[in-house]
């Protein structure tokens, strides 16, 4: 998060170096965390929250000032969300979606790798079938991680694949099945109908599936992703966020936004290019990595 803290972030928290926590102080703080990408919104609700419990509970002093903007960060991140469904039997299903380009394929194969590490069986399920590139990406990444990929040819019918997939991982006892789907948001109502045909074929196979729908967003997109995330929603309730390329932004601030504006929790953030370059996301680590 060195990008983001050293940007932004270390200059907020500075700014309670001060003996006096003035007026100033609050309109230099607002400056600093919409630059961050927190948003306007989410912005003046956290300040806020903040000025309420500083007059409430009679604070003055700056460093327990920052304590408390720290505190009501985390709060803002821990988003319950909609519920997530407990499978009846195997497999467990995950839908993962989002734009091109925005890291999801990738992060598919981490989420892949992480867990076939707690020992898991999965299977992959290449059903952007509208780019041959995204079918052989995940067949590559699916070797690496060491997890079968079903796949037809390119232009096949994506609920035909997610249909033999689920089939496939019936026979074979397969603990999680994770779908990754097309992501071309340039012609979004095709997208968006056919995402939906893909999640009908899906509860038809398993009335309780698809279990999770995650929401890979890239961080660097800033705000675009909040747009991003709301036809995904609509179109298939997303249930979690994979946050992709953090490390990448000088604007992480977008966390704050996205849990605040959509109600969708972070489930996992990518910190990397390598395929355990990623972690469950825990909102006290981000903030304090993010303040220190």
């Amino acid at each position: 998060m060195h990008r983001s803290r050293d940007s932004w972030f270390a200059r907020a928290m500075h700014l309670f170096d001060r003996p006096v926590v003035s007026d100033e102080v609050w309109s230099e703080l607002e400056e600093l965390l919409v630059l961050a990408d927190v948003g306007i919104n989410t912005t003046e609700k956290l300040i806020e929250r903040v000025r309420r419990r500083v007059v409430g509970e009679k604070i003055e002093r700056g460093d327990q000032v920052r304590g408390v903007l720290k505190a009501e960060m985390v709060a803002l991140l821990q988003v319950a969300g909609p519920e997530t469904a407990e499978n009846q039997g195997l497999p467990r299903v995950t839908l993962v979606v989002g734009v091109n380009g925005g890291g999801k394929t990738t992060s598919i194969a981490k989420l892949a790798c992480r867990r076939k590490k707690e020992g898991k069986r999965i299977l992959l399920a290449a059903a952007d079938t509208f780019r041959a590139a995204a079918i052989d990406q995940l067949q590559l990444l699916g070797e690496r991680v060491g997890v079968e990929v079903i796949a037809h040819r390119p232009g096949a019918d994506p609920g035909a694949v997610v249909y033999d997939t689920l089939q496939a991982a019936r026979n074979r006892q397969v603990d999680e099945v994770i779908i990754d789907t097309a992501g071309r948001l340039h012609t979004r109502t095709n997208l968006m109908e056919e995402l939906k045909k893909i999640k009908k074929v899906v509860t038809r196979l398993d009335a309780t599936a698809p279990h999770e729908v995650i929401l890979v967003l890239d961080a660097t997109t800033g705000q675009n992703g909040l747009t991003q995330a709301r036809y995904f929603t609509g179109a298939v309730g997303v249930t979690g966020i994979f946050l992709a390329k953090l490390d990448g932004t000088a604007r992480g601030g977008i966390v704050l936004a996205i849990c605040d504006e959509l109600a969708i929790p972070i489930r996992y953030v990518g910190v990397g290019e390598g395929l355990e370059d990623m972690s469950p996301f825990n909102a006290e680590a981000f903030v304090e990595a993010l303040c220190a």
